[in-house]
């Protein structure tokens, strides 16, 4: 049994230190979980980043962070998925793993008639060449933290301040633009589907509360 975590909106710091004591602290008997949060705005800079990414922050914040990566944005309106998982136990591979992730957005997308496709040598899922959903993920032990930002129904301004992932100029979009739901809740509960049929997992709400979360 694997356990699901809504954690609604919060602030990105403590989320991510938590799921850095959950997986400090997790043994090859901890169940995995799935974390689902929407952040308070946020431009969050991994390991590969370079600060001239950054282009105007403005009034959001910058946080420097362990996953792998370059720039992106969080904010209201985006789901953020953060599975948990232990990647030894479930056989999977690192490249494995990313392919899985995306392709359970995909398959989240085509839920709603939409279709999207990966981008060889740039993670993440993409919809005519602009990006709606972005991924950067981190791998301690065989266990995966970190995740993927999911754009649904958001205010895409942020953006032009930074060169998404690296890449100037790159287009991004939401789900809502596309055709589709204009709320997250629509959503989660497909999203959780594929990402629990990639990875064989069976998901059961757990309390959303995060100090519960990190604690094994």
């Amino acid at each position: 049994m694997s356990y699901v975590r809504d954690l609604g909106r919060m602030a990105y710091e403590p989320v991510w230190r938590a799921m850095q004591a959950f997986t400090d602290a997790r043994t090859q008997d901890t169940p995995d979980e799935i974390w689902l949060v929407e952040h308070d705005p946020v431009f969050t800079l991994g390991q590969a980043g370079k600060p001239e990414h950054v282009l105007m922050p403005g009034d959001i914040p910058v946080i420097h962070v362990d996953r792998g990566g370059q720039v992106t944005y969080h904010g209201p309106g985006q789901i953020v998925a953060y599975p948990l998982l232990d990647l030894k136990r479930l056989k999977v591979g690192v490249r494995e793993y990313v392919d899985r992730i995306e392709q359970a957005v995909i398959d989240t997308l085509g839920d709603w008639n939409i279709v999207a496709a990966r981008r060889n040598g740039a993670p993440g899922v993409y919809v005519n060449d602009a990006k709606v959903a972005a991924l950067g993920i981190r791998v301690r032990r065989g266990c995966t933290f970190h995740g993927l930002a999911f754009n649904i129904a958001m205010d895409l301004e942020p953006f032009h301040r930074i060169n998404p992932c690296g890449y100037a100029g790159l287009q991004v979009v939401a789900m809502e633009d596309l055709g589709g739901p204009g709320n997250l809740d629509a959503v989660k509960p497909r999203l959780l589907e594929h990402l629990a049929v990639q990875f064989g997992l069976r998901l059961q709400p757990a309390s959303p509360e995060l100090f519960a979360a990190a604690t094994p």
